[in-house]
């Protein structure tokens, strides 16, 4: 049994401690900022990478080693050195203070796994193995970075453009979701990936309100305003 409960967790504007300097807490580091945390990184030496964020005011790097005080206000702790009892304090001291912790390689001692993730704008998808394989997380990764290309994340983003619209001008659940399959099952996305943006609106326009019984007045403009 896999004892994971997968969830997505809001973290912009959360402050986020991640403990190690490494290529590893880098990845973690960056994934964090795309999301729009705040990012606290503690550890004796840290990467040029890091060391640059901290030199441009996007991180905090406490440039020693860890302390428990580290954990002062902190929403989540990432614990990614290569040293297995610093790991271990790191989550026994977050768990002390009912604060998620994920500890590198180590399953038993986290709260969270980080999965394996293709993003395309607002379209996240994650794989994950229970911390059973991380290397097979990786491989479906890749094979899903080859199928789910860069326009996706501009088809996520027409019909988020598009759903008030459509919430407004279908009165019921099976109206709104009639147009949603048209919408998925046309050549829009074939569009996009064209690089036919102005026409990929267009045509969603059209199946979007093509059965509207209100004749609401669609949007005109594509996500950005194009």
């Amino acid at each position: 049994m896999n004892p994971y409960y997968p969830i997505a967790l809001r973290v912009d504007d959360r402050l986020v401690l991640v403990v190690g300097g490494g290529n590893v807490a880098l990845r973690k580091v960056e994934a964090l900022l795309a999301c729009g945390a705040r990012v606290r990184v503690v550890a004796p030496e840290a990467c040029l990478e890091l060391e640059a964020l901290a030199a441009e005011g996007r991180i905090e790097l406490r440039a020693r080693a860890y302390a428990p005080e580290d954990l002062d206000g902190v929403f989540l702790a990432i614990a990614a050195t290569d040293s297995p009892a610093v790991n271990t304090a790191v989550s026994e001291d977050a768990r002390a203070r009912k604060i998620l912790v994920n500890s590198v390689d180590r399953p038993d001692e986290c709260d969270f796994i980080t999965p394996a993730s293709v993003r395309r704008g607002d379209l996240l998808i994650s794989i994950f193995t229970g911390g059973k394989s991380p290397g097979l997380s990786r491989r479906i990764r890749e094979r899903i970075e080859e199928v789910i290309g860069p326009e996706y994340a501009e088809f996520v983003a027409l019909l988020g453009a598009l759903r008030p619209g459509v919430m407004a001008a279908y009165a019921t659940e099976q109206e709104r979701s009639r147009v949603w399959r048209r919408l998925l099952d046309s050549d829009v996305l074939a569009l996009l990936r064209a690089g036919r943006a102005a026409e990929a609106w267009e045509r969603a326009r059209e199946i979007a309100y093509a059965c509207d019984p209100g004749g609401s007045e669609p949007p005109d403009r594509p996500p950005g305003g194009a």
